[in-house]
């Protein structure tokens, strides 16, 4: 039977460990002599099932991108950013060809307002047993203002943003990982953190595997507007022209 909520068990939740704001927490990501339930390892980065399952009717697993608690995504070597992307873009399209699964989901949080709790950087597989995430997704998600294309990948800003404002795509087919895809990624993440004109500090990443082509969607992330958490609205800024023009300014343009 499929079904449109997810199921948190709190009594998991309250024992989850919490490094992003107690940041004299330890790690468990950096004791990596002591992980359990591996299901792949490919140097620095490891795939684990999550020790703290909350989400009921759900196999959830973790992908630890690097060694480095310090580390981050838009810092990442490119060597070691392709490595890391191709590995998790398989394992995710591996479970979910295994048709065990209404849909599999793979995203990334980071900082206090993306909703993870490890500062470590991670991202997170999960196969939904009853949930199809693609009945909440459309082609227009996707559609925007196009920064740069080449080797047949799209970097674009959306012109209707999923849940509001600013929202970063990056686009490729889905049967071959095409290294400027990761690249455009990480500019996106990048400029968020670090020329960002409204101070962000935290955001998600999410992948899509949708109408053959495979999406990642880079979304800085604030307090949520209450025209969205009320009313399903998103908002859509009048400046995207620009902020498309000044991150190319800042990335692309020699």
């Amino acid at each position: 039977m499929k079904n449109s909520h997810l199921h948190f068990n709190t009594s998991i939740g309250v024992k989850k460990p919490e490094s992003i704001r107690n940041k004299q927490a330890a790690c468990p990501f950096c004791a990596r002599d002591e992980l359990v339930n591996l299901i792949e390892v490919d140097g620095p980065i490891i795939l684990l099932k999550n020790k703290y399952p909350v989400l009921e009717n759900a196999y959830q697993t973790v992908l630890i991108e690097t060694d480095d608690c310090q580390g981050e995504l838009s810092t990442y070597e490119h060597s070691h950013l392709h490595r890391l992307l191709k590995f998790g873009i398989r394992k995710w399209l591996e479970m979910d060809q295994t048709k065990q699964y209404e849909s599999v989901i793979f995203f990334k949080n980071h900082g206090p307002l993306s909703g993870g709790t490890i500062a470590h950087p991670h991202m997170q597989i999960v196969g939904l047993h009853d949930i199809n995430y693609k009945e909440n997704v459309s082609d227009e998600i996707f559609e925007g203002i196009t920064i740069e294309e080449k080797d047949e990948v799209r970097f674009t800003l959306s012109t209707k943003p999923k849940v509001g404002f600013y929202e970063f795509n990056v686009e490729m087919a889905d049967n071959i990982y095409i290294e400027a895809f990761g690249e455009y990624l990480q500019i996106a993440v990048h400029y968020i953190l670090n020329n960002f004109p409204f101070r962000a500090n935290s955001y998600n990443l999410f992948f899509h595997h949708y109408n053959g082509k495979i999406y990642a969607k880079a979304v800085p992330r604030f307090i949520t507007t209450p025209l969205y958490i009320g009313y399903g609205i998103p908002q859509v800024p009048n400046n995207l022209h620009w902020m498309a023009d000044d991150l190319k300014s800042k990335y692309l343009i020699s």
